[in-house]
């Protein structure tokens, strides 16, 4: 296969990316007969498997950079990409090659034939395929530690195959409601569907309800359990963020901003405890250049200063929350705040505008152009309308333009904030990390 004619095999699959995927969809058989046949390279790697609604990409960033740092070689599956979809499938940070790319893809094609064949199983999906490429290429790559990101919820997605070295659930909030399921505590009965008999859990999960759904699993299954908030606690005080756990831990500046992010760094911390008890040496020194050095684009990234152009990429109420807040912190002085805005229609939308719309005094509202789920302007206006009344916004058919827009309209001291979804933040990236002016600042 060549590289166009491997992408076109894999993405001429059904992907739950571009079309929401439904409940009944989501199982893992498919994707235990495929590593099978495949070999079951997932069984010859050490693997963290990370969920949560928000913060999985983050705390997986701290854990990759603090685990390179301790001399560890380092695979990172994550989803979905921001502008290529190498990026998916990293090395120390590398992403895989589209030689690399093209020859996994070409040995998975007959596998995934031969099961098309087979009437018991439907069809093999993106994200399944997806899934077995990252095992191959962290086998062939010899990693010697992965972080497995979750795809969708947990319980039935296709990376709950691995047998991890420790379980990690970031967080829970109000998310892909029609897979997951409407409260709080039925999306965290579906995250914690990760947790394996007797493997380590480290929880972010604060909140009584769903906090109990993950602490019932975790006992059921003889998991031994740490959380966030009981087993280790955080403080920020002048750019510097401090540990308070069982082992004692040197004060960090932290390369992300936000408090949501010295919590995700809190869960890495747990997380690294349970690794240095699974025989992993993660000295502290390793942690403290990890961290200050960690870097994750899109997530609240800085881009330009005057005006301060920032990247996000929050597409779910607790994400868009967070995503103010640090910018209240951040930006005090902040003048006229504008938000360039697109989302999909599976999202809750009314709600993220309605937190974003007690920030921002302007939108510019707009499509990203990579997916049909996004929901049309014309509809963004009339829930703006209803839940912001009185901020003003401007239409644009092209991303690309709504940024322009925004930006000549700013002053020195203004604001801009592109958010509302990975998808947007992709689409617009490369272009406005290679304008003028556009610098990474972090």
């Amino acid at each position: 296969m060549t590289y166009a004619d491997a992408v076109a095999f894999w993405y001429a699959r059904i992907n739950y990316e571009v079309r929401a995927a439904a409940a009944h969809d989501l199982k893992l058989e498919r994707m235990r007969s495929l590593l099978r046949l495949l070999g079951d390279p997932d069984r010859r790697l050490r693997v963290v498997h990370v969920t949560g609604t928000k913060g999985k990409g983050s705390t997986c960033a701290f854990l990759g950079a603090a685990l390179q740092e301790a001399g560890y070689r380092v695979g990172t599956f994550s989803s979905p990409h921001l502008v290529r979809v190498e990026e998916r499938f990293q090395v120390n940070g590398a992403d895989i090659t589209r030689d690399e790319l093209a020859a996994i893809l070409a040995d998975i094609a007959p596998v995934v034939a031969q099961m098309d064949r087979l009437t018991q199983f439907p069809p093999i999906t993106f994200f399944e395929i997806s899934t077995a490429v990252a095992f191959l290429h962290f086998v062939r790559r010899r990693v010697e530690i992965v972080l497995l990101e979750v795809g969708l919820g947990g319980r039935f997605d296709s990376t709950n195959v691995c047998a991890p070295l420790v379980s990690v659930v970031v967080s829970v909030g109000l998310d892909h409601l029609a897979q997951l399921g409407p409260r709080v505590e039925a999306i965290a009965y579906q995250k914690a569907g990760i947790i394996k008999p007797r493997v380590p859990v480290v929880s972010g999960v604060e909140p009584a309800g769903p906090h109990a759904v993950v602490a019932k699993i975790a006992a059921e299954n003889a998991a031994p359990l740490t959380r966030l908030g009981v087993d280790v606690r955080f403080t920020r005080a002048a750019g510097v963020t401090r540990f308070a756990s069982r082992q004692a831990w040197p004060p960090v500046r932290l390369g992300l901003l936000g408090e949501h992010q010295a919590r995700n760094a809190a869960v890495a911390i747990l997380t690294i405890e349970r690794l240095r008890e699974a025989g992993l040496t993660v000295p502290d020194a390793a942690v403290v250049r990890g961290f200050h050095g960690v870097r994750w684009p899109a997530r609240i990234e800085v881009l330009r200063r005057t005006p301060t152009l920032v990247l996000d990429s929050a597409h779910n109420i607790p994400s868009a929350e967070a995503l103010v807040q640090t910018l209240r912190e951040e930006f005090p002085q902040a003048g006229r705040k504008a938000c360039v805005f697109a989302v999909s229609a599976d999202k809750q939308y009314p709600e993220i505008l309605a937190t974003l719309g007690a920030y921002f005094d302007h939108f510019h509202l707009t499509v990203y152009t990579q997916s049909a789920r996004s929901v049309p302007p014309a509809r963004l206006v009339e829930v703006l309308e209803a839940v912001a009344p009185g901020r003003t916004f401007t239409v644009h058919p092209v991303p690309q333009d709504a940024v322009r827009a925004a930006l000549a309209a700013a002053s020195p001291d203004d604001l801009v904030c592109v958010a509302g979804s990975v998808f947007l933040a992709g689409e617009l990236r490369d272009g406005l990390t290679a304008g003028d002016g556009a610098t990474s600042s972090r």
